[in-house]
C-alpha cells in the first residue's frame, strides 16, 4: 500500500513542491489548502479545503479524514507580515499566530487519531524565530509565532514519543516564493528536496529539534 501524506498550504511554494515530488515519488497525496490552485489541480493528488486559522475547518478535516491513516503530516502553510515597531500593528502579528503557531498544532491535534507508530509530523518553522540567531530585529509577528510553533514543536515530541511518532522542525532555507516577494537563496524544488530527506533519514532520537534543511542543528 501507497504510503499517505497530508500537505497544508499545498496550493502554491513549498507545499505545492512537496506534494508534486511526494506525489512523484508513489505517496497518496492529500493537499489542504484555502483555495485550490491550477498548478496543485494539474498534479493529481486529493485536494481537501482547509483555513488552519478557523477552528471549524481545521474540525471540519478531521472529521472528513477520519479513519484514513497518515504516515506523514506536513504542517506548512504560513503567512509572513514585515512589520515593524513603529507603527506596531497589532492585528497582523495576532494574525500570524494564529496561522504561523496555532494552526499546525490544532491540524495535528485534530488528525492524531490518523498518526499511527512510525508516522512523521513536520513542522515547517523558519530561522526567524530562532531568538539565539536574531541579530536584525523587527518581523515582530512572524518571528514571535514561529517561536511560538517551535516551542510547541518540542511539546508535541514529548507527549507523541510514547506513540512512536516522530515530530521534526525544519527551517525550509530562504525560499523564492510569493510569501517572500521572490526573493531568496534558493528555490522551491531545492527547499523541497532537502526537507523530505530530513524526513526520510529522522530517528527517534531527532524528534523535538528544530533542524535547517541543510541538516544543521538551529539555536532556540
Amino acid at each position: 500500500m501507497m504510503p499517505r501524506v497530508l500537505v497544508t498550504g499545498a496550493n502554491r511554494g513549498i507545499g505545492l513542491e512537496l506534494a508534486r515530488q511526494l506525489k512523484e515519488a508513489g505517496w497518496d497525496v492529500i493537499a489542504a489548502c484555502r483555495h485550490r490552485s491550477p498548478e496543485i489541480e494539474g498534479i493529481g493528488v486529493r485536494i481537501e479545503e482547509l483555513d488552519v486559522s478557523d477552528d471549524a475547518s481545521v474540525r471540519a478535516l478531521g472529521e472528513r479524514l477520519r479513519g484514513i491513516e497518515l504516515d506523514l503530516l506536513i504542517n506548512n502553510a504560513g503567512i509572513l507580515h514585515d512589520d515593524g515597531l513603529a507603527p506596531l500593528e497589532v492585528d497582523k502579528i495576532r494574525r500570524q499566530f494564529e496561522v504561523n503557531a496555532l494552526g499546525p498544532l490544532k491540524v495535528t491535534a485534530a488528525l492524531l487519531d490518523n498518526l499511527k507508530a512510525g508516522s512523521k509530523v513536520v513542522i515547517v518553522s523558519s530561522r526567524m524565530g530562532s531568538i539565539g540567531d536574531n541579530t536584525s530585529g523587527g518581523s515582530y509577528g512572524y518571528r514571535m509565532s514561529k517561536a511560538a510553533v517551535n516551542a510547541a514543536g518540542v511539546s508535541l515530541a514529548h507527549d507523541l514519543r510514547e506513540r512512536g511518532i516522530i515530530v521534526l522542525i525544519v527551517h525550509p532555507g530562504y525560499v523564492r516564493t510569493e510569501l517572500t516577494g521572490g526573493k531568496g537563496l534558493i528555490d522551491p524544488p531545492e527547499s523541497a528536496r532537502g526537507i523530505l530527506a530530513l524526513v526520510e533519514r529522522a530517528g527517534p532520537e531527532d524528534s523535538g529539534t528544530f533542524r535547517h534543511v541543510n541538516g544543521d542543528r538551529l539555536p532556540w
